[in-house]
């Protein structure tokens, strides 16, 4: 058999005649003559055609949907509507057998939670084939984007002893028989017997170990896998979960929301230039959903206009109190329809943020200079006092994608918030040293990868871009 050729090769420079080996799966076969075969290169499928006079009988019966075979023939002009090319099979070979009795996959439409049980499986459709493409594209051009500017790529520890949230909501790293753990004299656990001779957990930031790699390297950014022991069990979080964090030297807030609309605006236009059938895909799978919703239901623009139109706006830019006097004199506000209330100094909710996306502006918003006691203690304090050199980047549909800040690089104004948030210094001495010695302006934010990625594809649920969920009561694979 002669040497497999990629489906997405063929598709883009189809020589009519050439002798082509395929491998591939199954997607649908019509009338035991046409297949629609793919081999994960691409989203399109190319069309095989069978001829019972040369294949026999027993291959064909072996042929069914999710088998993986090998065909080799001659790619011909098409005859039919949707395609340029077809490959005539002189040959089949079944290289794996689906048996259609128990396989819970079926070539119809099945429901998200139905797919979300079959993990294993449901890479195989067209749905989430084109998402998990999407998410390729999009960790590439991340890595590309920083490259290309200069940023340096910095591994930082998912095994750490810091919360750089302040949060407390971390998995615990331990070796310890938690049946007979060793005990301190106070009564609580000795952690000076672990493995690391401290209590450790998994990070939810890379955060502060990047800000050491600014501070030496001018541009860093991290790119890697985070933790929250939240027990949320919603469709916009997840228990691990992919951030990156760019930190940059001599950058003050208004540099950090540049760099955050430029390179959310880089990533989606990466996809609308190299994943035009993906997202076509996507694009006519949420226009079928919405077919028969209510009006007010349906979102205002297709799936790659909304993406074309944040690419070709500039984000709004409001402070948090121009924020918060927006909604109070909205009439959500003035009506009641807010499940939460609107006042200055609270945290604002995913309605308020859809509410100044989707109703107010239209169009992705930056929200700057949060209230001091909702935001963490390395956020640079503003005159004011009251306020802290902080910022959110909001989108439609799914609210906060990125959150950022200056970072408090003035060692008496980090000292004193520290110490207002009762975080011990001795434990962050090596995070107070980067002010003391050579210290300097510098600002960064996180952008949650998963978030990023439910955006452009215009999925409904966080755990359906991202291969394997973790999620309360959920580990498989």
């Amino acid at each position: 058999m002669s040497r497999r050729k990629e489906i997405v090769t063929i598709l883009k420079d189809p020589q009519i005649g050439e002798r082509v080996t395929v491998k591939g799966w199954v997607r649908a076969f019509r009338n035991n003559k046409f297949v629609a075969l793919n081999d994960g290169s691409c989203f399109k499928t190319l069309q095989v055609v069978i001829d019972s006079d040369v294949i026999s009988e027993d291959i064909i019966k072996r042929v069914g949907f999710h088998a993986c075979i090998a065909v080799t023939g001659k790619l011909l002009e098409s005859q039919g509507a949707g395609q340029a090319v077809e490959l005539q099979a002189d040959s089949i070979e079944i290289l794996g057998e689906t048996d259609l009795s128990t396989y819970p996959l079926q070539s119809k439409k099945q429901s998200m939670e139905f797919l979300r049980e079959k993990a294993h499986l449901r890479m195989r459709t067209n749905t989430f084939s084109a998402v998990f493409r999407i998410r390729h594209a999009v960790a590439f051009a991340i890595n590309k984007y920083f490259n290309d500017k200069g940023y340096y790529y910095l591994h930082t520890p998912i095994i750490t002893g810091s919360d750089a949230e302040g949060a407390g909501e971390m998995f615990r790293v331990s070796t310890l028989d938690p049946k007979g753990a060793p005990i301190a004299e106070d009564g609580s656990i000795d952690w000076k017997q672990d493995f690391f001779g401290k209590q450790t957990n998994l990070t939810v930031s890379g955060q502060l170990q990047a800000e050491i790699g600014a501070l030496a390297l001018g541009k860093v950014y991290t790119f890697g896998p985070t933790f929250r022991a939240e027990n949320s069990n919603t469709s916009r979080h997840l228990a691990e979960f992919w951030m990156i964090e760019p930190e940059v030297a001599f950058f003050d807030i208004f540099d950090d929301m540049d760099l955050a609309e430029d390179f959310v605006k880089y990533l989606i236009n990466y996809c609308l230039d190299n994943y035009p059938d993906d997202l076509a895909f996507l694009d006519s799978r949420i226009e079928e959903m919405e077919k028969n919703m209510k009006k007010e239901l349906r979102r205002p623009m297709g799936l790659i206009d909304t993406l074309k139109f944040v690419v070709e706006n500039d984000f709004e830019r409001i402070t948090y109190t121009d924020a918060i006097n927006l909604l109070r004199s909205s009439k959500p506000y003035k009506k009641g329809k807010f499940e939460y209330d609107v006042e200055w100094g609270i945290d604002l909710q995913s309605e308020h943020e859809r509410w100044l996306v989707e109703k107010k502006f239209k169009k992705p918003v930056i929200v700057r200079d949060y209230p001091k006691d909702i935001k963490a203690f390395y956020m640079r304090m503003n005159d004011d006092d009251k306020t802290v050199a902080a910022m959110d980047v909001l989108f439609p549909g799914i609210g906060e994608v990125i959150g950022g800040s200056q970072r408090e690089e003035r060692l008496d104004k980090l000292t004193k918030r520290m110490q207002e948030m009762d975080i011990p210094e001795e434990e962050l001495s090596w995070y107070l040293d980067l002010r003391k010695f050579g210290g300097t302006p510098h600002s960064g934010f996180g952008l949650g990868f998963e978030r990023i990625i439910l955006f452009i594809t215009g999925m409904g649920n966080i755990r359906d871009v991202i291969p394997f969920p973790r999620t309360p009561g959920n580990a498989e694979f």
